[in-house]
Formats: structure tokens, sequence, C-alpha cells
């Protein structure tokens, strides 16, 4: 490689060395693989499948990314998590301490050194290095501006500015509106060992896709739009019979509002008793939160019900308005009771008893909004069969349609929404496996 191609190599690995807030960008697995061809590319062994190799890599994991260099580049700067990143996100820019303002300048001058230097440029340098006829294939894609539409306006921006770091104080509200870090990438996560875990494969369930109930839901949808509006939301408990939606309702929720800020936090009962911890992280993000507790239920001095009712009634701490835990339990009294609690004259273990007892009972009081689901009976069971039926495009008469549903519940598990999807699932497969059956055979004779 001639002396100019690697000088500029060595300035692009000072640039990415020289770094100050914006190492994470650098330490994904594409960004390690962009390192690793350059110090390739620099010292290439004689016959270049070192080189070839790195270059290798480094495509893989561009289009397991399906994104090109220069796109994923500023989508990591997006959701970097950085003390900058971090204080903008608090503070107004002109409050923002001019040390930081300038290292974050002088990272964007740094990191567009590298945006310039993408894929074709480093194809060419392989093909000197290791001495090949052509160029080796250069990875290409073209933008996809439907996944995430809030981050292409800038994405456009610095691709066509001269100098990014002009564009500090843009990015800088671009954090304080959306975030940074994991919630800036997935809508959904779990509190698991400690730490959130990001939630890949969200359940694709849609608001659309559920019937039967729809006080509930207007209920509920009301209580979210207050929660993204910065409004006073309440926390709520959805009550009722096993397979009547409510975990659904829920998810759903995420699938209408998640490019509107809403993430969906789900925690599981066991590590309920990091609630306050969970509360205090979150509390300083743009990101609008629902913590999803499923099956709630407790056991007598269970530390989970302590640290739940701290986040329910608050503390000297005041409340996060972010924040709001929407719970589903098959149970109105969430404590489990036993005859055996109830108070008697010949109790002499607690004076108050009573008052104990009506503590554990009236917990449910606790959520400002309680949202019942009685059990499916017939008509709305046949209701949300010929919902969903539709939906599927079961092309069957309704009366047949309903006499195979009714059979699937009396078989099964009884009528319930669940009963309903389950029932339907299987009769499209059904349908479409005999239907496809049937033309093989047409087929062959």
């Amino acid at each position: 490689m001639d002396n100019q191609a690697n000088t500029k190599v060595q300035f692009l690995q000072r640039e990415a060395a020289s770094l100050l807030l914006y190492q994470s960008v650098l330490q994904s697995e594409v960004g390690r693989a962009y390192l690793d061809l350059l110090q390739a590319i620099r010292y290439t062994d004689a016959d270049g499948q070192g080189c070839l190799q790195a270059y290798g890599n480094y495509f893989r994991c561009l289009a397991a990314k399906h994104q090109n260099w220069e796109e994923y580049l500023i989508t990591q700067i997006l959701r970097a998590d950085n003390p900058f990143t971090q204080l903008a996100q608090q503070q107004e820019f002109e409050n923002l301490p001019p040390a930081l303002v300038a290292a974050a300048e002088h990272d964007l001058r740094a990191l567009q050194s590298l945006d310039e230097c993408g894929s074709a440029i480093l194809s060419q340098w392989v093909q000197e290095v290791a001495h090949l006829s052509v160029s080796p294939v250069v990875w290409y894609v073209e933008q996809n501006r439907v996944a995430r539409v809030h981050e292409f306006p800038l994405i456009e921006k610095l691709q066509q500015l001269e100098n990014w770091a002009d564009a500090v104080k843009e990015l800088a509200a671009y954090y304080r509106q959306f975030g940074t870090g994991l919630f800036a990438e997935y809508k959904a996560a779990r509190w698991q060992g400690g730490e959130f875990i990001p939630i890949r494969y969200c359940d694709p369930i849609e608001l659309n896709q559920l019937v039967g109930y729809e006080s509930q839901k207007e209920a509920l949808l009301k209580n979210t739009e207050f929660l993204l509006s910065g409004q006073v939301a309440l926390h709520v408990l959805l009550y009722g019979s096993r397979g009547s939606g409510k975990s659904s309702l829920v998810k759903a929720l995420l699938n209408e509002y998640g490019n509107s800020n809403l993430r969906l936090l789900e925690v599981a009962k066991s590590d309920l008793k990091d609630l306050p911890k969970i509360v205090e992280q979150l509390r300083s993000v743009p990101q609008k939160f629902i913590i999803f507790v499923d099956d709630l239920s407790f056991e007598e001095d269970d530390d989970a019900f302590k640290a739940l009712k701290v986040v329910l009634e608050g503390n000297l701490t005041a409340r996060s308005q972010n924040i709001v835990v929407y719970a589903t339990s098959n149970r109105r009294h969430l404590i489990r009771e036993f005859f055996a609690d109830r108070p008697s004259p010949r109790d002499n273990d607690e004076v108050h008893a009573w008052d104990t007892m009506q503590e554990k009972l009236s917990f449910s009081d606790r959520f400002g909004l309680t949202l019942t689901f009685e059990g499916a009976d017939q008509k709305t069971y046949l209701q949300i069969i010929r919902h969903l039926a539709a939906q599927a495009e079961i092309d069957m008469s309704q009366e047949d349609l309903e006499h195979q549903a009714l059979q699937w519940a009396t078989r099964h598990n009884g009528r319930s929404g669940r009963t309903a999807r389950q029932f339907v699932d299987f009769l499209k497969a059904d349908l479409t496996v005999s239907s496809s059956t049937h033309h093989a055979a047409n087929t062959e004779s």
C-alpha cells in the first residue's frame, strides 16, 4: 500500500484512540471489526490472508446489522450512553459544562473522519494489500427509514455537514427528547439479575385484535395517554378470569405507543424487591415506562409486597412522573388469606389483628385504577371468534364457524379470549394445510 494510504490509516487509528466520551461507539461488534480491519490493512501479512479475513468479518457484522457503515456509526452516536448524553437529558444545553461540550465536539470530529472512510475505500485498500485482481464486494443497503423515524433527520443532517461538531447542540436536544442507551434502542426490557435485559422480539399483539372488553380497554388507553402527555397517571390493577386478555392488552400498548416514547419493563414477582432501585434508575430518562407485573399475588410477610407498597403509595422520595405500574392478577385480594389468619377472641398474638387483616385485603385498593375482566359468556366468546376469524381471513360460514368454536371451548379450556385465539390459530393452520394437500393431490392427478 502506498505511503499516502498508510498515513491515512495511521491517522484514523489515532482519531479512534483519541475519543474522550464516545468510546462505546467503537466497542460494539461492528466497531471492533472496523478497527481490526484498519490494523490488518496496516500490518498485513505477506499473502494478505489476515487482511481478507478481517474484511470478511467486517462485512459480516454490517450485513447482520443490515446497515451501512456510515449509518451504523451515526446510529451508535445517537444511542451512546456517556456523561455528555446523560447530562444532556437532564439539563438545557446552555447549562452543560463547557469542557463536556468541547469533548463532545472533539469526538464528533474524530468520528466524522472514520465515517468518511467507509466500506468502498476499505475495499480498495484490501484489494491493494492483498494483491487482488478485483476489489472485494462492498456491503451496501438502502437506509431503513421506517424502523426509527425520528433518527433519520439527524442521520441525514450529519451526513451533509462539513463539520459534525456544529451539530452538538442539536444532538443534545435529541438526547433530551429521546434518551440514550438501551431504552433508546429497544422498546421493551426485563429486570433480571439486577440489570435491564433488552427484549429483542416483542409480542406482536395489537389492540385491534382484542375485543370483548371495550370499556376496560378505553380506560387503560386513556390512562396510558395521560402518562405519555406528562400528566399524572394512575397505577393499574387488571383483575379477572384467566385467558381474558389482561396481559395481552398491556403488551398491545407497546405496539400502539412504542414510537411515542413508551417503554415496557417486565418485572417478575421475585424481583419486586428491587422496585425502588429500578424507579430511581428510570426517573431521570425521557421515556415513559410501564412496569409490567404479570400474575401478581403475595404471601404473608413478603418483601415484594413491601417494595411494591412503597412504589404505589410513595415515601419521602417524590413519585416519578414517567413511571406507572400495570399489574395483572387472577385474585381480587392480592395477598393470600387463610381461615387461620382471621382473628378470634382466643387470638392473643396481636391486639389489633383485624386491622392487620384489613391491611392485607385492601392492598389492591392502593392501585389508583382497578379494571375487572369477567369471564366471557357465550355471546362475548363468539364475538371474539368472529372478529379473529375475519382478521385471519377464514372462509367459512358463520354457523359452521360458531359450531366448531363452541365445540373447541367445551373440549379445551372453556370460553375465553385465549381459547378463541387458540381455536382460530388451529383452524387457520388446518384449513391452510388441507388446502395445500388438496392442491398437491390435484396437481399429481
